[in-house]
């Protein structure tokens, strides 16, 4: 089995949903030996953003690229592979400002490709990565889950993987953490006895 484990903290050693994304990674490595992992740290190894010279690069036949629409179609094709070989995708994706990281969200818009991941159909569109699993590491300072202000980080993620067709989704959540030093152990602690539980349980 594959792994994709994708890191968005900008906060690096001292971030929570980094530290909780690696705990988890770790223990699946435990209980199944022969995993394969693979991690693109998206805070430190940042994408370009996506932008007309993206979509200029993809239209541009490869024999008539110049080297920086090369440079930019090879990025996203491996980008795009990465997602497409995984069997599971780890997404650690802490909150700001009511959303998800602009990193996290480069990386979104790379893996979104009509004809690789999804397609419009006369009946709708249709999510083509299918028979994926996803886990998501949410952390946040506030208490977002199931309220309006959470609509662009749990929620947002749930949308665009469930339209590329991923179904199985889990969350694995710490919240309250700038609440102080006890609420912030407490929902750490929180986190990590769901995913030692996880695999207690597999």
């Amino acid at each position: 089995m594959k792994l994709l484990h994708l890191d968005s903290s900008i906060l690096g050693e001292a971030s929570a949903s980094r530290q909780l994304g690696q705990a988890l990674v770790k223990s699946w490595q435990s209980a199944e030996p022969g995993l394969e992992v693979t991690y693109r740290d998206l805070a430190g190894d940042a994408l370009n953003h996506f932008s007309a010279s993206s979509l200029a690069a993809a239209a541009t036949p490869a024999e008539l690229r110049d080297a920086l629409q090369e440079a930019e179609a090879a990025l996203g094709e491996a980008v795009l592979e990465e997602f497409l070989a995984a069997d599971v995708i780890v997404i650690d994706a802490p909150m700001y400002n009511f959303g998800i990281s602009s990193q996290l969200k480069a990386w979104i818009d790379r893996i979104c490709v009509a004809g690789r991941t999804f397609r419009y159909t006369e009946s709708g569109p249709e999510g083509l990565a299918v028979g994926k699993k996803a886990v998501i590491v949410s952390t946040a300072g506030g208490v977002h889950a199931g309220q309006p202000s959470g609509i662009a980080h749990e929620d947002y993620l749930k949308l665009v993987l469930g339209f590329l067709g991923i179904r199985d989704i889990e969350i694995v959540r710490a919240e309250g953490l700038a609440y102080g030093d006890a609420p912030r152990a407490a929902a750490l602690a929180g986190a990590q006895a769901q995913i030692d539980q996880r695999f207690i349980a597999a």
